[in-house]
């Protein structure tokens, strides 16, 4: 028999000490979703978002406190039905309207199953995450990656004296003075969001081992000019969080992406490069890559149905 949630919901920050206890619930979930690692929930909650979590009736969840106050769908394989049960009493304890987000179209079905005309969700295409095959990102073959080849080519050409490298202890501070500098001609500290995209990468260099993350380089003539890091985000799917390179150095960019997959996801189907945040130009630069598929990700709204006297 179920019983009514007697305690409010002990919503915690994220710690490092936390990685062990999410990890078992991100592998059980097996998301494709770029938001789901534990680096990715670390690092931004840490450097930019209110973000906590919970874990209730043997789910993991997580809960943002922005303009709007909202929870994830439960992660795991414990009971999510009896979870949203949990949580819907918890906002409605605190007198809160309940909402999720990052909900994605399966998990909207499941709680269409449940609630049925009771909710309805929105789905934010600036938050959708660019999902490619990895093997077609390595090979470049055919027509549709002719300019991504003839841009590598050039560079090489330009640059004949280059390397890829992995990020180790000996080379990450010349990868954090490269960030440094790629935050000072992209104009971060004029830009709220490119300054907190910064912050996360210059953490994320910082803890690569404790975050087990792993991250490559571009060296050409000698300088770093390009790098990235990534991680695992299920058995099929890797996930590059953070990819920066010179602009003006053409080729840079399709080259760090090309040689840092070949390393490090050739094991893996796909590859997620996470969202364009409605960029008009990182929304074409993603597109030009041509994703296998959009992971969408959507809030969700509950109508709270008025109780008979």
């Amino acid at each position: 028999m179920e019983t009514e949630l007697d305690t409010v919901i002990q919503w915690k920050c994220v710690e490092l000490a936390d990685k062990a206890l999410m990890k078992k619930y991100l592998k059980e979930e097996g998301s494709r979703n770029c938001e789901f690692t534990f680096a990715n929930i670390y690092l931004w909650s840490r450097e930019v978002y209110a973000i906590k979590f919970a874990v209730v009736e043997d789910t993991l969840c997580f809960l943002s406190e922005g303009k709007q106050t909202s929870v994830t769908y439960p992660l795991g394989s414990g009971d999510k039905k009896r979870t949203i049960k949990c949580l819907r009493e918890d906002f409605q304890a605190k007198g809160k309207p309940f909402h999720m987000h990052s909900v994605n179209p399966k998990q909207f079905e499941e709680l269409q199953e449940l609630y049925g005309d009771e909710v309805s969700i929105v789905y934010d295409r600036d938050s959708a995450d660019y999902v490619y095959e990895v093997e077609k990102l390595v090979k470049l073959s055919g027509k549709k990656y002719h300019s991504k080849k003839n841009h590598i080519n050039r560079f090489i050409a330009n640059c004949p004296q280059w390397n890829y490298e992995a990020i180790t202890e000996e080379n990450v501070e010349e990868c954090i003075q490269m960030a440094k500098e790629w935050g000072k001609q992209n104009g971060c500290e004029q830009d709220q969001g490119k300054q907190a995209e910064l912050k996360v990468a210059l953490q994320g260099l910082t803890m690569l081992e404790e975050l087990d993350l792993t991250g490559g380089l571009i060296r050409a003539e000698g300088k770093v000019i390009a790098f990235c890091f990534g991680e695992p985000a299920n058995e099929d799917t890797y996930v590059v969080h953070v990819e920066k390179a010179f602009a003006e150095i053409q080729g840079a960019y399709p080259l760090i992406n090309r040689e840092f997959l070949q390393a490090n996801a050739t094991k893996f189907t796909y590859v997620n490069r996470e969202e364009d945040v409605g960029s008009e130009g990182l929304r074409k630069a993603k597109l030009s890559y041509h994703p296998s598929f959009l992971l969408e990700k959507g809030a969700v709204t509950f109508e709270e149905k008025e109780k008979s006297l």
